[in-house]
């Protein structure tokens, strides 16, 4: 039989397995990238295609940064639909306010610029933001959107196009063996491939190969309720849209000097913290605007726990939450979903070496899409130098 043979093989086609073989086919490394279905289906095209890393501590922001660089040089060469329009996030209250300026401050600090926008500004800037919400904003001009359920794809026919990409789809690998300082990988319908290296960046095929490690990890999955409304006629939401709720949430306000005091003010009991909901708004392509997002979680080999249905309860009280922040013309939705993706109790990462050529890395949680581009480069120099 002959098989194939390729310098390295990424197992799962989603954006952490795609950007490290972008990496790799720079490098000029021959490369297969297995995806179990036609197209990804997980995470990588279930989210609000938000690339901010205004919202993360300074290591994966820096990721982040790294990887605006690299959406937008590629971009620059091929159409993947990546669109600079800002984010912001709008402060509903003092308290809200005192972080984002002490934000904006470590943002000084860190090089990485923002803009603090007054309340009236704001209300300028962004129609339909509600007088009595909006108290002040912090503008990252910077950062950028695309489109998460085309975006993926287009990357893939550029590096297929351009970068003579291998991709092999609707296959999932079912065994990797170490053979004379090289990896045999074996695929459901019996196919063979040698590598030199080989990355496994999907959950499902972690599990299928290594349930043991699976089992012992401490990897959790998290299970996000979305919606989209109709097309909004003649009105335009430029950029990522984040709110109050996000201003208590995310990583990078958990570095300011007065964060876990308002924290701490906080009713443990509220309906937000039990389902973990903040306000997110992103205008896509077609006029329609996403609306999210929420958080429940389970261990990562009890996902069944979680369900696939829709929560309508936990749609209903993110529609309420965001007529108090936004007047759109309409908020007749139409479709919802859920996206699922894993994360560490312990680690920002899960990452293991099976043994010297297979590695797994897994578990990048929500910032796959906004700084999986500028880790996977680094963390493909590691592998490919060790």
């Amino acid at each position: 039989m002959n098989i194939k043979t390729f310098d390295l093989i990424i197992v799962g086609g989603g954006a952490v397995g795609t950007f490290y073989t972008y990496h790799a086919l720079n490098q000029g490394l021959s490369v297969a990238l297995i995806e179990k279905d036609t197209q990804p289906q997980g995470a990588t095209v279930r989210n609000f295609g938000q690339v901010v890393p205004s919202g993360m501590n300074l290591k994966w922001q820096n990721y982040g940064r790294e990887s605006l660089k690299i959406y937008k040089s590629i971009q620059d060469k091929f159409d993947i639909g990546v669109r600079q329009n800002g984010s912001i996030y709008i402060a509903s209250n003092d308290e809200e306010v005192q972080l984002i300026e002490e934000l904006h401050i470590i943002n000084k600090k860190n090089t990485y610029h923002s803009v603090l926008l007054t309340k009236y500004e704001c209300l300028n800037k962004y129609s339909g933001l509600k007088n009595d919400y909006c108290k002040a904003g912090l503008f990252f001009p910077q950062e950028i959107t695309v489109e998460p359920r085309t975006m993926i794809h287009k990357l893939r026919e550029y590096l297929i196009q351009k970068l003579g990409l291998i991709y092999i789809n609707n296959t999932t690998v079912m065994h990797t063996e170490e053979i004379n300082d090289g990896v045999l990988v074996i695929t459901s319908n019996g196919d063979k491939y040698m590598a030199s290296k080989v990355i496994i960046c999907n959950g499902n095929e972690f599990k299928v190969l290594y349930p043991e490690i699976y089992n012992k990890s401490d990897l959790v999955v998290s299970k996000l309720q979305m919606m989209q409304t109709k097309p909004q006629k003649n009105y335009k939401l430029d950029g990522s849209i984040l709110t109050g709720l996000t201003i208590r949430r995310y990583e990078s306000f958990q570095e300011c000097p007065s964060y876990k005091t308002i924290k701490a003010k906080e009713n443990p009991n509220a309906l937000e913290k039990k389902y973990g909901i903040h306000i997110l708004f992103k205008q896509a392509l077609d006029g329609s605007v996403i609306l999210g997002d929420s958080h429940e979680y389970a261990d990562a080999k009890h996902i069944d726990k979680l369900g696939f249905d829709i929560n309508m309860d936990i749609d209903t009280i993110m529609i309420n939450e965001a007529k108090k922040i936004i007047n759109l013309p309409t908020y007749s939705i139409k479709s919802r979903w859920a996206g699922f993706y894993s994360q560490c109790k312990t680690k920002d990462i899960f990452e293991h070496n099976v043994s010297a050529n297979v590695h797994i890395v897994t578990g990048i949680g929500g910032k796959g899409m906004t700084a999986s581009a500028g880790f996977a480069e680094k963390s493909l120099n590691n592998i490919i130098n060790n």
